[in-house]
């Protein structure tokens, strides 16, 4: 019952920042934990980063630990992703999504998904 598009994607230098933005029409889920997922050419969809439903908690995988930063802003229906000291292992299709029940960690967890808005890093 609620559509997520992601905006923000596009070419950086390693090294260099890019933002990441979600924003949720229809029905919206502020009261839901949100996540980032990221898929690379030929594999399979890791998580990324999650965000609770206050903003108050945030988890990330290790492999982005220091360098991206989860937030929202639940009146303006929408998820961000500050992405730092980005590295060409970071070059990915990045998912935004809505997470329902289980492990905030397991993309099996989220209902709702964006199509995706591509990264890449040159080195």
């Amino acid at each position: 019952q609620v559509q997520l598009v992601e905006s923000g994607g596009g070419l950086v230098q390693a090294g260099g920042s890019l933002g990441l933005s979600c924003t949720a029409s229809g029905r919206t889920f502020s009261r839901n934990i949100m996540g980032w997922f990221r898929q690379a050419p030929g594999k399979e969809r890791e998580f990324v980063a999650a965000i609770s439903w206050s903003g108050s908690s945030a988890y990330y995988a290790d492999s982005v630990k220091g360098r991206f930063t989860i937030s929202r802003d639940n009146a303006k229906n929408t998820v961000y992703l500050q992405m730092n000291s980005l590295e060409p292992r970071d070059t990915a299709v990045y998912y935004c999504a809505a997470h329902y029940s289980g492990s905030y960690y397991k993309e099996e967890s989220y209902v709702y998904w964006g199509q995706g808005t591509r990264v890449t890093v040159s080195s």
